[in-house]
């Protein structure tokens, strides 16, 4: 009996200490990005040429739109390119795309792979550029936003990541959706960028120096290449700057099947650059001095917020639960006592609530907030199902070309 007590201590106390370390995490990044000050520009010595690459699988619903409004930058029209990466297209798709001012590539793979995708469109498009600017198949950028990594890169940056916001806010799980990339870019791009860090890539909406990242990309060929990407520009010394005024709009899932099947991509994908950056993350800290390499490895084992939370209200509920009963034999097997569990809980929520934009603080987002168990759930699904999804291809559907719905 005894080497059970001993045995379930020692559990809850590696887990208390795991969700202590997360907890305090997103908590000092996300007070640091209450700070941020977005960096102003107004002459540029240098209008560089971009190649914005939307790289497309199966995207008929929305590509022809997106390419249109991808057209549409204030930026000098001489100095960008619109190239649309169209993998499994319909005919009519690729007849509607020849009649925009945009450059088609069309692609075929026996597995389909955005990294695949990006590598062979950069084969054949040449290197007459200096930014390679990246966007999903549903995005839609704001007219300045070219303008605006162009005053970024004047600064002397090689690698930077604008502001993607929420498209749609037409259900539930689009909301919870949005919430969450705000968070995201609240903790992990204003708070890192305050603190000297750079930002986290999202994956689109990210320029980066065409030479650089075509020398990048032709090392990958992988699902989770935005983090890959990420972690060898970091490794090399290069920081990622944030962009905050640089909007660019993107779909929000609407379906649960759509949510776990990102989630899961996600979570392979962090778990995989885990086990493989770690020790390279301590060595390049202790060798070199290189905190931002090994932040950026650490950021990858933080568990997803929703599912901190869920784990951290759910503990605390038991805790809470064994600590009031007036059985104190049962006491003495849970470890630390009702009140730590308790604090990582307000923590958690006081990092959270100081990354939450204003608008959402409304009636949708606390109706959309009651899907929280729900998501909790499907979270839980994903990261049961995580096996093997960093090595497929798991397409997420689109299906709002241009609209973007905020009410």
């Amino acid at each position: 009996m005894e080497t059970f007590k001993t045995l379930l201590l020692v559990i809850e106390f590696i887990l208390f200490v795991y969700l202590l370390l997360a907890s305090l995490y997103i908590f000092v990044y996300s007070v640091a990005g209450l700070f941020y000050i977005q960096k102003q520009k107004d002459n540029v010595s240098k209008i560089r040429r971009f190649a914005v690459l939307i790289p497309g699988y199966k995207e008929d619903a929305v590509i022809v739109q997106v390419a249109k409004e991808a057209t549409l930058q204030d930026y000098p029209k001489d100095k960008f390119e619109v190239i649309v990466i169209a993998d499994t297209f319909k005919k009519e798709t690729i007849d509607a795309l020849h009649k925009l001012p945009v450059r088609v590539v069309e692609v075929v793979f026996e597995v389909s792979k955005k990294s695949k995708a990006l590598n062979k469109c950069m084969e054949v498009i040449g290197d007459d550029y200096d930014v390679a600017f990246i966007l999903d198949a549903d995005n839609i950028m704001e007219k300045d936003v070219l303008t605006k990594i162009n005053a970024a890169f004047d600064q002397g940056f090689d690698a930077v990541q604008g502001h993607r916001t929420a498209k749609n806010l037409n259900a539930a799980f689009a909301i919870l959706d949005a919430l969450s990339e705000e968070i995201n870019n609240h903790i992990f791009r204003k708070g890192h960028r305050v603190l000297g860090v750079s930002s986290a890539l999202i994956g689109s909406g990210m320029g980066i120096d065409y030479t650089l990242f075509k020398k990048t990309m032709a090392t990958i060929d992988s699902v989770g290449e935005d983090k890959e990407v990420e972690l060898k520009l970091i490794k090399k010394g290069y920081t990622i700057e944030y962009v905050d005024d640089a909007i660019i709009y993107d779909e929000k899932t609407q379906e649960s099947g759509n949510f776990v099947n990102q989630r899961r991509r996600w979570i392979a994908a962090q778990l995989g650059y885990f086990r493989s950056d770690f020790l390279d993350g301590i060595y390049a800290l202790i060798t070199k001095g290189n905190y931002d390499y090994f932040d950026k490895v650490m950021q990858m084992i933080q568990p997803p917020r929703i599912l901190l939370s869920g784990v951290l209200f759910f503990l605390s509920l038991l805790f809470g639960i064994i600590h009031f009963l007036p059985y104190t034999g049962l006491q003495q097997y849970f470890a630390p006592g009702f009140y730590w569990w308790l604090g990582l809980l307000v923590v958690t929520a006081f990092a959270l609530l100081f990354a939450i934009p204003g608008r959402f603080y409304n009636k949708k987002t606390f109706l959309a907030l009651l899907s929280l168990p729900k998501g909790f759930i499907l979270m839980f699904i994903s990261l049961l199902k995580v096996k093997g999804a960093s090595k497929q291809f798991l397409h997420t559907e689109h299906s709002h070309p241009g609209e973007i719905k905020h009410n």
